[in-house]
């Protein structure tokens, strides 16, 4: 029965880092079938993290809430505005970090970059699409060397969109971001 009780113990203790993971969930399963993390997901989210980490640890809370939200927001940002991601993934990592605050989100965003990474290969390997996309990646990486200009850069992603194999970005953040809870205790 302590185990039982001491599970108890670590919902009721953690149960924002559970919320978290439940809505991680929710928005993967989302951006596995439709391409897109909803703003309905997102922007309660980042309030709500916001509304928590003010009531619980007053005005000092809601400033780590606020650079939690800025870091997600600056990890995925360049990605995004290259063309490289949609505002929805940029936003979930933002409502990761209004609720867990920069640290943890940081160190969620370099897992999810990780199994984002596994995630593109599986899917190419598994496409049987290696050279296509070996090409691809070595033109995308010349493009940003070389143009560097965002704007450019965004135009010539959303040329090359429809040919591109797409990987929903909600997914590797859900599943980097639930394995670094998991890791570091904060699901116990």
């Amino acid at each position: 029965m302590s185990a039982v009780n001491a599970l108890l113990a670590g919902l009721t203790e953690n149960w924002h880092v559970w919320f978290v993971s439940a809505v991680l969930v929710v928005a993967a399963v989302i951006d596995g079938w439709k391409l897109k993390v909803p703003n309905w997901i997102t922007f309660p989210m980042v309030i709500s993290g916001w509304i928590y980490s003010t009531a619980m640890f007053g005005w000092p809370g809601l400033g780590w809430s606020l650079l939690g939200t800025a870091v997600g927001l600056a990890l995925l940002l360049p990605a995004y505005a290259i063309g490289g991601m949609g505002a929805g993934d940029v936003k979930l990592l933002a409502g990761v970090g209004a609720w867990v605050w920069g640290t943890t989100t940081f160190y969620a965003f370099c897992l999810s970059a990780i199994f984002g990474g596994l995630i593109a290969v599986a899917m190419v390997v598994s496409r049987k699409q290696w050279r296509r996309h070996r090409s691809q990646f070595w033109g995308i990486l010349s493009e940003i060397l070389i143009l560097r200009d965002p704007n450019q850069l965004s135009a010539i992603a959303a040329e090359r969109k429809g040919s591109m194999m797409l990987l929903p970005y909600g997914i590797p953040i859900a599943i980097g971001t639930i394995v670094y809870f998991i890791w570091t205790g904060m699901l116990l």
